[in-house]
């Protein structure tokens, strides 16, 4: 696990770092991220999604109990998970990039 300021990654499997959440410790909101080449995942309702292109990559990127969180609190997330992860060319979008 990983501290970064206010925020906690935890990567299941040292091979999977694609897979991993991210926990803001103040307001207790998760961000679940996973490769959309390897997961078929759907939205679930109520929760909150994003997309990030890398490279050659693809990650989305789910809310975990969203309650109407600040739109920059989940941003600012995920580009700590991208950083984390080397990704320096990260790009988030808020619908599926085509």
């Amino acid at each position: 696990m990983a501290y970064m300021c206010n925020y906690m990654i935890s990567i299941p499997n040292a091979g999977q770092q694609a897979n991993g959440t991210i926990h803001d410790r103040r307001t207790k909101l998760k961000v679940k991220a996973f490769d959309l080449f390897k997961s078929r995942a759907k939205q679930q309702e109520g929760e909150v999604r994003y997309f990030v292109t890398a490279g050659n990559q693809l990650l989305a990127f789910e809310t975990e109990g969203y309650k109407r969180h600040r739109q920059l609190l989940i941003l600012q997330m995920i580009s700590r998970y991208c950083v984390y992860l080397g990704l320096m060319e990260a790009q988030i979008h808020s619908s599926y990039p085509i």
